[in-house]
């Protein structure tokens, strides 16, 4: 095997979470692109086709399965569906998540509790459905943000809480499942990436942003997260459990 056979994910079974939309879209590709077939999971089942004609395009399978991450029962039958069609689950990216900017006096438990529930807990349900059938060698990637470790000068502490829980979560995971099941686990921090939840943000925020705190002074492209992805699940990464990786073009450095 050469090195660049090692980011290869042949004949691999990857459930992507949020695959309907935004960075879901790119991870599912990728995946694909890189030799794995593909389970797409989002609430919003009807606009998973698009993304499951970008998995065939690229020569692999796809199967798409409605799915709401915030009730364990629906990530336990997301696994069986899985396995029913393919046999096996190696890879979970848990992308499944929502944000808000909702000043910390005015948020309401409602808002702040729906946060948690589908940023933290439903990667939570979903990695726990998932280690009960995978074999070792398998991995999960949690998709974490950089507003887990700073602030972009937004009124988000629902989602920076979220995000920080997960980065902690990942890291225990990792020492649970490494030793005894040989599952990595591992997160990813992105930075600024076109989103719908960039598409929240007021005219000129992202670019203002960027401007001041991203020293590479330019938003990310998808694909160079996606990419990120593949390495961190593939034989390549196979060393690395129980990491956060930053990919946010330095905002963490200034």
């Amino acid at each position: 095997m050469t090195v660049l056979d090692k980011f290869r994910l042949d004949d691999k079974v990857v459930i992507v979470t949020g695959a309907s939309s935004g960075l879901g879209v790119s991870f599912a590709e990728a995946c694909a692109q890189a030799g794995a077939d593909v389970v797409l999971a989002a609430r919003r089942v009807e606009k998973l086709g698009a993304t499951a004609e970008l998995v065939r395009k690229a020569g692999r399978r796809a199967l798409t399965v409605q799915t709401d991450v915030v009730d364990p029962e629906q990530c336990t039958a997301l696994v069986d569906a899985a396995m029913n069609e393919f046999g096996r689950v190696d890879v979970l990216v848990n992308n499944a998540g929502v944000g808000t900017a909702v000043p910390a006096t005015r948020e309401t438990p409602e808002e702040f509790r729906q946060v948690i529930d589908v940023n933290l807990n439903g990667s939570y349900w979903a990695a726990q459905a998932c280690a009960r059938v995978m074999q070792p060698g398998s991995s999960i990637v949690n998709i974490a943000s950089i507003l887990g470790i700073t602030t972009a000068g937004l009124p988000q502490a629902a989602y920076s809480a979220s995000k920080a829980a997960v980065i902690g979560l990942t890291r225990d995971l990792a020492q649970q499942w490494g030793s005894r099941k040989g599952i990595r686990v591992n997160a990813i921090a992105p930075g600024f990436f076109e989103s719908e939840m960039t598409d929240q943000y007021k005219p000129g925020y992202l670019e203002q942003t960027i401007a001041s705190r991203t020293v590479l002074q330019r938003k990310g492209d998808p694909t160079e997260l996606a990419a990120t992805l593949v390495w961190l699940t593939s034989p390549a990464g196979g060393y690395v459990t129980g990491q956060t990786i930053i990919v946010d073009g330095g905002v963490t450095i200034t």
